[in-house]
């Protein structure tokens, strides 16, 4: 057997996610969980009815595709080529998609811009985090408003699955999980048609301290923060999510 390794990419997202294993890993994500959390966002932001909404890291789209279905006008964006060509196969009038890199600047400023699903964090560099939230307050309308729904890295570090086996559509997926470097790691290793590979997934371990510094670098004003998709409060030890309206 030969083998295969991106372990050691720079920019794993690149690599990762233009596979088409990572689309069958993930293809059972919760449509539903996500309307639902489309649905509790857009109520609180109180949106006007034709808004132009930016979705950042769309991946396929699952919601922007929903957003747009909501009446809003929706640009979907990723860094991954196969993820776009996927989710254009849904593009309308009024939804649109683009292969974008999320540290640089958009031609179009929007009402809002959704960061969603743990799409943050990616990058190696502190500075790279700086030049995407500096990116989503250029990219915002006078009145708009940004939203990162990130993961709580407190609650993730302290309930961390260490090694987990999934099965999908015949491929044995072996999932490692461990922190290195503040860092949250997922290693993920299978065998398909006599290769094997070996992919990393790697999150910085971001806190709400850590993006409140940022945003003070970056002239970004928070104004509310949330612990789950129904949109109550967060709770650093017990939150699974950290979800942050600013502008």
């Amino acid at each position: 057997m030969s083998t295969i390794s991106k372990t050691e990419e720079k920019d794993w997202f690149s690599e990762w996610f233009n596979t088409p294993y990572y689309h069958i890993l993930y293809k059972d994500r919760n449509d539903n969980e996500a309307q639902f959390f489309m649905d509790n966002l857009t109520h609180y932001l109180n949106l006007p009815e034709e808004a132009q909404i930016l979705d950042l890291a769309c991946g396929k789209g699952r919601h922007s595709i929903y957003l747009n279905s909501l009446g809003f006008e929706v640009t979907g964006v990723d860094i991954s080529e196969n993820s776009i060509k996927i989710a254009n196969e849904s593009a309308n009038d009024k939804l649109h998609f683009h292969v974008h890199d999320m540290r640089e600047n958009l031609p179009h400023r929007y009402d809002a811009i959704f960061n969603l699903f743990t799409s943050f964090g990616y990058f190696d560099n502190e500075e790279d985090n700086i030049k995407t939230l500096k990116a989503i307050k250029n990219s915002l309308t006078e009145y708009g408003f940004g939203v990162i729904d990130f993961l709580n890295a407190d609650y993730v570090i302290a309930n961390l699955v260490p090694k987990e086996i999934k099965i999908v559509d015949g491929i044995k997926f072996e999932i490692n999980r461990y922190v290195e470097n503040k860092k949250i790691i997922k290693e993920i290793h299978f065998s398909d048609q006599g290769k094997n590979y070996t992919f990393k997934e790697k999150v910085s371990a971001l806190t709400l301290n850590d993006f409140e510094k940022m945003m003070e670098v970056c002239d970004i004003y928070l104004l509310d923060i949330f612990g789950d998709y129904k949109l109550h409060k967060f709770y650093k030890n017990q939150s699974e999510r950290l979800i942050m309206i600013f502008k």
